[in-house]
């Protein structure tokens, strides 16, 4: 347990800026005292969707600004209501979940990454943590039932070095769309098929290991340097762990053995580092008393992992595409890990019930933040006006989204983003539908990679994410895609998917449930197979253009 020399006493953050002042006062007090409760009576009711909603009992609407989703078969228990806490790349979101599978609250607190210069994407540590403690409080603040466990799902790859003594981080967060660990990963490129062997992975600084050998070579040599999951978690319970979902991002732990890889930690220069203990995704892994009293934690993973378990993807074949930050597809593929053949990569999808699951994944790194990029660049007034800013069709302009560079299947770090196709006659409404339409030829491209690797095609493709809002987006998917696009009928299947789990961490008894649900809407194609292949060829000939250019300088 973190312990402390500071004297007890509640302490809440509301203003989540004046951290500096809380982390010299014990990081927000986490000794106070026990967070009561609001003293409102809830209830539930079934709207048109069929699905319970939390509401007040006094008037029976829906609780404002809070989405809801029947999860009974993800967390229904008898006295179990979870904290859930989605820790993201642009905001920190808390959730709980009561007994009876209904969402009591939502609280969100923004956090912002710094895009700098030469690729660095950079955030504080103590933003992050402080998000993680006021969203939670708020949380259980507007839930107002005892917290049974706390789970929390985090970013995977962002990488800080910290000091294990006080907990003080020693850097920045390099966030996981960091790509100055490219210097690292171009002098092991000799080695690049047996890292990818022995770890899934493919070498480039999105994943953590490069990241934490930068740090090591151009920031400090004092402390630790882990993922943000485990600072967070050292903060919350004084443990040092993270867990295997988490790990299997590294570059440095063995797919197979799912245990850190001596010959990996040799290649990246971090033999001898003090390494985090590598937990299962359904245990608990320590207590804190930063909410109040002292609450078990447990069920942690990997972001993504979350989202594909709360959708349902439980049997080989089945995908789902998170349109966050960035876009991320995952595709179940069992208890096999295998190796892709086609520029994806393959991680631990979860280890719960001693049973270890893998995935193969893809990234588009630029999904969210293009349309934020838009927004700053004064094409959309508001993110939120995406489907009326978009022309009815792009007049054949076409965008390869390399903001932050390419991920799978190319994996150029140094690709820049580009339009093609425009003359004096292309408008505003053009341009944004055509960064829409990039972006869902990029992920056309890596469910046609999952299916190759899987030997058959998808079926359909579950998602989720705040861009699911965009009509104009999930029909170009669908259209581009050539498959029925499934949308998840709440804006929080990665909390929900860390809910699971932390019952799960709690209920040891218990197996792992099916999970079934009803899709808010679904978009069926709309273009004939015939016009989705020519569209993608010219996409794909956008990007073969782009990256010419770049290897070209």
């Amino acid at each position: 347990m973190l312990t402390t020399m500071c004297q007890v006493r509640r302490f809440r953050l509301v203003d989540p800026r004046p951290i500096d002042a809380a982390f010299s006062e014990c990081l927000a007090n986490l000794g106070g005292e026990p967070v009561g409760p609001v003293g409102k009576l809830r209830g539930t009711c079934r709207n048109a969707l069929g699905v319970h909603e939390s509401v007040s009992a006094t008037d029976c609407q829906s609780t404002q600004d809070i989405h809801h989703i029947n999860v009974r078969q993800l967390c229904e228990s008898t006295g179990v209501s979870v904290l859930a806490i989605d820790q993201g790349t642009s905001g920190t979101k808390a959730i709980v979940v009561d007994e009876a599978g209904s969402v009591l609250a939502l609280a969100e607190v923004p956090v912002r990454p710094q895009y700098l210069a030469d690729g660095a994407v950079e955030q504080s540590p103590i933003e992050l943590l402080e998000s993680v403690l006021a969203a939670g409080r708020r949380a259980i603040d507007e839930a107002g039932v005892p917290i049974e466990v706390i789970s929390l799902a985090n970013q995977g790859e962002t990488v800080l070095a910290w000091d294990p003594a006080t907990g003080e981080p020693l850097s920045t967060a390099l966030v996981w769309q960091d790509n100055r660990a490219q210097s690292v990963c171009d002098r092991l490129r000799a080695r690049g098929e047996v890292i990818a062997e022995r770890s899934g992975l493919v070498l480039d600084p999105y994943f953590s290991a490069p990241k934490m050998t930068w740090i090591r070579e151009n920031l400090t040599r004092e402390g630790v340097v882990t993922t943000s999951d485990t600072w967070l978690l050292n903060r919350l319970t004084g443990e040092f762990v993270t867990d295997v979902s988490t790990a299997s991002r590294s570059l440095i732990m063995n797919l197979d053995s799912r245990a850190w890889d001596e010959e990996l930690l040799g290649y990246f220069g971090l033999e001898g580092e003090p390494l985090p203990r590598i937990a299962a995704c359904d245990e608990v892994v320590g207590q804190t008393n930063a909410f109040g009293g002292s609450i078990p934690v447990g069920g942690v993973i990997v972001d993504q992992q979350a989202a594909l378990l709360a959708e349902g993807c439980l049997e080989v074949g089945e995908a789902k595409c998170t349109y966050g930050t960035g876009a991320f597809l995952l595709m179940n593929t069992g208890t096999s890990a295998p190796r892709s053949t086609n520029g994806l990569t393959t991680s631990v999808a979860w280890t719960i019930r001693g049973e270890s699951k893998y995935c193969i994944d893809g990234q588009v790194f630029t999904a969210a933040s293009a349309i934020r990029w838009l927004q700053e660049l004064g094409l959309i007034s508001d993110a939120r006006d995406i489907d009326t800013a978009a022309a009815a069709d792009s007049g054949n302009v076409s965008f390869v989204p390399a903001l932050a560079g390419l991920a799978a299947p190319w994996w150029r770090a140094d690709a820049k983003a580009a339009f093609s196709g425009m003359s004096l006659a292309t408008d505003r409404g053009q341009l944004v539908r055509a960064v829409l339409e990039g972006i869902a030829a990029q992920i056309a491209d890596l469910a046609a990679a999952c299916a190759a690797d899987l030997g058959d095609s998808l079926k359909t493709l579950r998602v989720d994410g705040g861009l699911t809002r965009s009509a104009v987006l999930m029909q170009a998917q669908a259209d581009i895609l050539q498959l029925p696009i499934e949308v998840y009928p709440s804006a929080h299947a990665t909390a929900l998917g860390a809910a699971a789990l932390g019952r799960l961490a709690i209920r040891t008894q218990e197996s792992v449930p099916a999970i079934d649900w009803t899709p808010e809407h679904v978009y069926e194609p709309r273009w004939s197979s015939d016009r989705a292949a020519d569209f993608m060829g010219n996409w794909r000939a956008a990007v073969e253009r782009t990256l010419l250019s770049e290897g070209e300088r």
